[in-house]
């Protein structure tokens, strides 16, 4: 019988079912599977972990990987929290708040740049894992020494995540700027005169910021002058507008 998808998350701790025969140990472990997973899925995608792909590297059946991950939906999980178990995470000290939470989102924008796939997973069930349920106590810590409360605390981590999240599919996706930069230059004469008279604000305001930037887009300046208005956006919050530092 398949173990539980609980029992699989929480298998570095889960003691050996009373009565269970000891039988020769297998070749790969569970951990070895998810490990595969993730590094098939930093080089292509989703797309690309599949069982049959998983089952050729391993040199198994497709049979014998499902008997460390039940079904592909259960192993995309895993795979999901163990990325979040070993994530790297800046300590977040004893500085103000607002220092504090941009270390969260910093670290959160690293882990997407290094596993951009997880931008395409969205299963609830991630949230029982180890990995997943530390990061969370971690992050939630970050609004120490203030005044929320903890359903306050907890939506104020949800907000800074979802920007985070929301910024980094734009981050993680977009053209380098230097590619584009070259097309643009090319461009925006002939534009100019496609648009005559047409649309002056936006013709005026799109020529200065597109010669700041080097295109009509800048993720990482959007990334930059959007955690500050989150950050603004918190400091309103009752428990945070003059919550002082803990330093």
């Amino acid at each position: 019988m398949p173990e539980p998808l609980l029992d699989l998350l929480w298998r570095d701790r889960a003691a050996a079912p009373v009565g269970r025969r000891r039988g020769p140990k297998a070749r790969h472990s569970t951990t070895d599977v998810v490990t595969l997973a993730i590094e098939i899925a930093d080089e292509g995608g989703l797309g690309a972990v599949t069982i049959r792909a998983l089952a050729q590297k391993l040199e198994l059946t497709p049979m014998s990987v499902y008997t460390h991950v039940n079904t592909r939906d259960d192993l995309l999980v895993l795979m999901a929290d163990q990325a979040h178990a070993r994530m790297a995470s800046t300590p977040l000290g004893r500085a103000a708040w607002r220092t504090r939470v941009r270390r969260v989102a910093d670290d959160n924008l690293a882990l997407l740049r290094e596993h951009p796939w997880l931008l395409d997973l969205d299963d609830p069930r991630t949230a029982l894992g180890p990995g997943t349920i530390a990061k969370y106590d971690r992050e939630l810590h970050a609004f120490d020494g203030t005044s929320l409360d903890d359903v306050a605390r907890d939506a104020a981590l949800t907000f800074v995540l979802d920007f985070t999240r929301s910024t980094a599919e734009r981050i993680v996706v977009r053209p380098a700027t230097g590619v584009f930069a070259e097309l643009w230059e090319q461009s925006v004469a002939g534009l100019a005169g496609y648009l005559g008279d047409d649309f002056v604000l936006a013709q005026r305001v799109g020529r200065a910021a597109g010669e700041s930037m080097g295109g009509p887009y800048d993720a990482e300046r959007a990334w930059e002058f959007g955690l500050a208005r989150v950050l603004a956006g918190l400091a309103e919050l009752e428990g945070l507008r003059d919550a002082p530092p803990t330093a």
